[in-house]
């Protein structure tokens, strides 16, 4: 049996056991919620990946269309054209593994021909069915990750009878799926979309469920918490000032069994996670 602490990318492993992954966010948008804007110059842009690379970045996840709430949505081809410039540069500065945040198939097909080696999908393969055909013909990794709605709409009154169930059975009933198309299970992560057609109750609700969350599903958790809007609702912080709440969040979060973490501040992240794995293991670990 596929063991959920498992997670492969074009034949490599991205888990190591015992150790929090650190995905780093970069943004190649005019538009996002925290850092929108500030990268779109495909060189500032890779600069900025190097940095989060240095700063212990095992995974930097490549964005070309805001999913903030409200967002519209961008033409494929301007999306690819944000983000395989970038990719491709980033490919070949460094070995780094490579995400690229995108839900349409045009998109993921050209940025892996460019060197990413990981699509996260934030309609969990529901927006493009051809999505699937894509990651199984270049033997990619994948994040499936639950949202309500569309981005543009989804924080327009979300509702649940039972959101950890919902959540649950929608993470697992999509693994299943890709698992039909093909896909391997040791290639599939999930993410139950902290934020993503959600109320701060349903937030918090998923964050103390991931244990079952990780059961339903029988794989790798990934959690993006990083400068959310139910940060702010509870600390009354703007959004770039949310760096002590995202890692409070991030902590909770791998002791509740998630092993990846999607993040803006990749050094003050990896050194919470490196604390947070030590204090769980025995065994010493350094961050890279």
């Amino acid at each position: 049996m596929t063991q959920a602490g498992t997670w492969q990318a074009m034949g490599r492993n991205v888990l190591v056991p015992g150790r929090t992954a650190i995905m780093g966010i970069l943004n190649v948008t005019p538009d996002s919620f925290s850092d929108g804007g500030r990268f779109v110059d495909p060189d500032q842009a890779v600069v900025r990946a190097l940095a989060m690379v240095e700063e212990g970045a095992d995974i930097i996840d490549v964005g070309g269309e805001s999913t903030r709430p409200g967002a519209d949505p961008v033409s494929i081809e301007e999306e690819i054209r944000r983000v395989v410039p970038v990719i491709a540069r980033l490919s070949h500065q460094s070995d780094v593994l490579i995400s690229v945040d995108t839900r349409r198939a045009p998109v993921a097909c050209n940025a892996l021909a460019a060197g990413a080696h990981i699509v996260n999908d934030v309609s969990g393969l529901g927006h493009d069915r051809e999505m699937a055909a894509a990651i199984r013909a270049f033997d990619a990794g994948l994040v499936l990750m639950h949202m309500q709605g569309q981005p543009r709409t989804m924080q327009d009154q979300p509702r649940y009878e039972d959101v950890v169930g919902e959540v649950g059975s929608f993470l697992a009933g999509q693994v299943a799926r890709a698992i039909a198309s093909g896909i391997p299970a040791e290639r599939i992560a999930v993410d139950p979309g902290i934020g993503f057609g959600k109320t701060l109750d349903h937030n918090l609700e998923l964050l103390r469920a991931l244990p079952q969350l990780a059961a339903a599903t029988g794989r790798p958790l990934l959690l993006g918490v990083s400068r959310k809007r139910w940060i702010g609702q509870i600390t009354g912080r703007e959004v770039d000032d949310r760096l002590a709440g995202s890692l409070a969040a991030l902590a909770w979060c791998i002791q509740q069994g998630a092993r990846i973490i999607r993040v803006h501040d990749v050094k003050e992240s990896c050194d919470a996670a490196r604390l947070v794995d030590r204090l769980k293991s025995t065994e010493g670990m350094e961050c890279r």
